[in-house]
């Protein structure tokens, strides 16, 4: 990330990489990220993946273990001692416990260490080795800060509130404009304006969240996730209407929102761009492309938008020995549509048309960079399955499972206890429609219940006990981002 951190900030990045690497030339670590904006699905795919690999899950296409040479694999303290640990039992036991609910999301980074003990195909009857995996989980809100770090307020101020006056959003921001309005970026600072603007821009993003919308590019991330920042300085702040090239006036509004904003950018950005993202090896960006089918084209536009964004944060490429050793690059980047259980095993290759669709910008700069790129629609925790229901004289390919209580069709709102079928429809066989107001509907566009896509959310399935979870398709995530380390 050229030119975004200071000299400084450079030599810490070098100095970690270098012991990182010192480190993995007696035991070989691999550090997996894993990120996704909200409801995206990080915390199942962590779960799910890591009881996979302990337990012997089903993965015929990840070739170690369908080849029989995964002999263990552990967990394993992890190495950061002032990083949570990922959750990984409680998450597990709410996936497959009597109540069977998914876990909460992320919201702060957190860090589990897998070891693997396998032996090597090119070796053959050659001693065991050893994989280290180091799974980092981030809220992929805090990726999309990134770009910040280059960015000064005048420039933010400038494209949030372009953006807040396109589309949908003017009337989600309604409340936040009226009181802009009233702000005079010159008049004297005043804590009881910073802090009404602060709580209004928040509230506004919060309303981008909602199933209705589903837009994804809202940052600053932390204002919807803050922790124990929430009330401080540092995320009392919020973007003015400033004239092109004005200057700064010492004692204004603007002097004190542009302090808090740098405050956030080095004490809050900064911090996890240092000690976390640059030491980054491989990373998997999950997608929640179905809630943005369901809300329509603008939000499918603007998750566009921020899969630029994400990928344009991640050094990428091919390590030589010297980058391994001074600034490691990310060398495999998977883009991961989710839920591929909520449709019809049809409209998956379909699914994976329109996510490549969307990250294509993202992915011709990784591949041009020497990085290795792919792109699969899968579920890490299927939660149903698939039958042909007869209506009248037409077969309709559908899906069964249990819908989360209070979740709504056109004529019933489910209790969570019994199983439905429901035909998902298809997704259409050319990615651009989906992008086109004139070819569908979505939930923003206020049509009712004349929506193309409404996306049933369903309960984890039902597992026999000592049983693993089933999936679609992580066996191809597995294989594409750490096979090679095992062949």
């Amino acid at each position: 990330m050229p030119g975004w951190s200071s000299l400084v900030d450079e030599a810490l990045i070098a100095a970690r990489s270098i012991a990182d690497y010192a480190a993995g030339t007696l035991n070989p670590t691999l550090r997996l990220g894993v990120t996704g904006l909200s409801r995206a699905g990080k915390t199942v795919f962590i779960t799910a993946m890591v009881q996979a690999l302990v337990e012997g899950g089903r993965l015929p296409v990840f070739r170690a273990q369908a080849e029989g040479r995964v002999a263990r694999a552990s967990l394993s303290p992890q190495p950061d001692d002032t990083v949570p640990r990922f959750d990984y039992e409680t998450h597990l036991a709410d996936l497959v416990g009597p109540d069977r609910r998914w876990p909460d999301s992320t919201r702060q980074i957190s860090e589990l260490r897998l070891t693997i003990e396998f032996q090597s195909a090119r070796r053959f009857g050659s001693a065991m080795s050893t994989l280290t995996l180091d799974i980092v989980d981030y809220p992929g809100e805090w990726l999309l800060d990134l770009p910040l770090l280059q960015k000064s307020y005048a420039e933010w101020s400038a494209e949030t509130l372009a953006a807040s006056r396109a589309g949908s959003r003017p009337a989600l921001a309604r409340d936040w404009h009226g009181h802009l309005a009233g702000l005079d970026p010159d008049g004297p600072a005043d804590e009881t304006a910073a802090r009404m603007a602060a709580q209004l821009f928040t509230a506004y993003l919060r309303a981008g969240r909602d199933e209705r919308y589903a837009l994804s590019t809202l940052p600053p991330g932390r204002f919807l996730m803050p922790g124990d920042l929430d009330g401080s300085p540092a995320l009392t702040f919020a973007p003015l209407d400033l004239s092109p090239g004005s200057d700064v006036r010492p004692g204004s509004l603007r002097a004190m929102m542009e302090r808090r904003y740098e405050a956030y950018k080095q004490k809050v950005v900064k911090p996890f761009f240092v000690e976390h993202f640059a030491r980054l090896d491989r990373q998997v960006v999950l997608v929640d492309a179905l809630a943005a089918f369901n809300a329509g084209p603008q939000a499918v536009r603007d998750l566009e938008t921020a899969l630029a964004s994400v990928l344009s944060a991640f050094r990428v490429g091919a390590n030589s020995w010297l980058s391994a050793l001074f600034r490691p690059r990310v060398q495999r980047i998977l883009f991961a549509a989710t839920k591929a259980d909520h449709l019809h095993h049809t409209s998956h290759d379909r699914l994976e048309a329109i996510l490549r669709r969307l990250a294509d910008a993202a992915i011709e700069r990784a591949a041009f960079a020497g990085a290795a790129v792919d792109v699969v629609a899968l579920a890490s925790v299927r939660a149903t399955r698939e039958a042909t229901v007869k209506q009248g004289r037409e077969s309709l390919p559908c899906i069964i499972g249990t819908p989360v209580a209070g979740e709504r069709s056109p004529t019933e709102v489910f209790d969570g206890t019994a199983e439905i079928a429901v035909f998902p429809g298809e997704l259409p066989a050319d990615p651009q429609a989906i992008f086109s107001e004139a070819t569908f509907a979505g939930l923003e566009s206020g049509v009712g219940e004349r929506v193309d896509y409404r996306f049933i959310r369903f309960r984890p399935p039902l597992v026999e006990p000592g049983r693993v979870l089933p999936h679609i398709r992580l066996d191809r995530a597995l294989e594409f981002l750490i096979g090679d380390k095992l062949a």
